[in-house]
């Protein structure tokens, strides 16, 4: 089969796949909304994890920082999704170590992107999962744990031959994002009671069992 831009890969941690190349037809032809009204099989996903360091080029490079996920945080999607970029909603717990450090502002339920994949425009040697919360943070959250419900799929990992049209991709992501979002189906998970329990073990006990009813 031949691979085009609408072929989305495979999740795999082993391998990478080649990526499509992204055209200016994709660009103009990319819908304003995706998914449908309710979220469908296999979403929801639930995943969550404590805060790494990532590669520190998401703020610097794209102006977009996102929060990487510990390796075994892929594993709850490895089997029913694919490489590309997704939307959901994503909450940072305020404490660390017991203590709180951020404010209350930076612990709300908030509108994410994440991409899961291989980044092929920086030829990444091992799979990522990077989410990008939209908000404006008082100041960073490694080590934090955060929890996220993946709700739907927006497009597949492409890479690129410049860092502009990276950008203007994920500019566009977070448009798309935001409006597949205001749907009143969508709207709900940010209360889902995965945002309620406030201990991180609570988080990964709720969002273990979560992840096999989503299946």
């Amino acid at each position: 089969m031949m691979l085009t831009e609408a072929t989305p890969q495979l999740v795999s941690r082993e391998e990478r796949p080649p990526a499509p190349l992204r055209t200016n037809t994709f660009r103009q032809t990319r819908p304003d909304i995706v998914g449908p009204d309710v979220p469908a099989s296999p979403f929801p996903i639930y995943v969550s994890g404590a805060v790494q360091r990532g590669f520190g080029r998401g703020g610097k490079d794209l102006g977009c920082p996102t929060a990487n996920l510990p390796d075994e945080s892929i594993a709850p999607m490895s089997s029913v999704t694919r490489t590309g970029v997704y939307y959901g909603y994503a909450q940072i717990s305020t404490e660390k170590d017991g203590k709180t450090i951020l404010p209350e502002e930076d612990s709300k339920v908030m509108p994410m992107v994440m991409s899961l994949g291989w980044n092929p425009f920086y030829k990444n040697e091992r799979m990522t999962a990077e989410i990008h919360l939209m908000h404006d943070f008082c100041s960073d959250f490694y080590g934090h744990e955060m929890k996220a419900v993946v709700l739907g799929y927006i497009r597949p990992e492409l890479d690129y031959t410049s860092r502009e049209a990276l950008i203007e991709d994920i500019e566009m992501d977070k448009r798309v994002a935001l409006k597949s979002l205001a749907r009143p189906a969508y709207e709900r998970y940010k209360s889902d009671p995965l945002f309620g329990t406030s201990h991180p073990r609570l988080w990964r006990a709720r969002a273990d069992k979560s992840i096999l009813c989503s299946r």
